[in-house]
């Protein structure tokens, strides 16, 4: 199992990052939420890991924090919540607001998150409510890499529409929030925030 990867950061295209550890270049998935700290590309970055083997591929899943290594290995416990799922929960919402969100019962929150409907939401609180009670929680995220040259709109846009956002969305979300000067990752953040609304 990988459990930790320490490397210098070779690629961040949403929702995919490429790092080098070691002269081995291993490409990983991360969510939103690992995206907005990442470092420069060229930089050091560590990321705690989560390695799925499947009969056709192995994939790495990196997380910023091991809190939302934790929660994500919580939610691809929950019966019909696959990794990519996952993600999308994890792109959505913090790790608190998601245990806030639980605790709460409030499904119509987690529905609004991509590929998530209103039975997986409600599945989701009945399964981890239990789990939310004791959690370390405090209280209170294969799609195709797009063209390096791609512009922040078009690398948002991608990104989006790879955490399950269908093309419309991903259109109306990102051109209410888009301005000159917005860099990828804040484009995505603001759309995701426009999106749970």
């Amino acid at each position: 199992m990988i459990g930790r990867l320490h490397g210098k950061l070779l690629l961040k295209q949403p929702p995919w990052l490429l790092v080098d550890a070691g002269g081995v270049g291993y490409e990983v998935e991360a969510p939103m939420s690992t995206f907005y700290r990442l470092p420069a590309v060229g930089e050091p970055v560590t990321l705690h890991t989560h390695l799925t083997v499947r009969e056709d591929a192995h994939l790495l899943f990196g997380f910023a924090s091991l809190t939302e290594k934790t929660l994500f290995r919580e939610l691809i416990r929950v019966s019909g919540v696959g990794p990519k799922l996952a993600l999308a929960v994890l792109s959505g919402v913090g790790v608190d607001e998601f245990w806030v969100t639980v605790r709460a019962g409030d499904a119509a929150r987690l529905a609004k998150l991509p590929g998530i409907g209103r039975k997986t939401a409600e599945r989701l609180i009945v399964e981890m409510r239990d789990r939310a009670a004791s959690a370390d929680a405090p209280p209170t995220v294969q799609a195709a890499v797009g063209s390096v040259d791609a512009s922040p709109l078009q690398e948002a846009r991608h990104a989006l529409a790879a955490l399950g956002y269908k093309p419309a969305e991903v259109q109306r979300f990102t051109e209410a929030v888009y301005k000159d000067d917005m860099s990828t990752e804040q484009i995505i953040q603001e759309a995701l925030k426009r999106a749970v609304r």
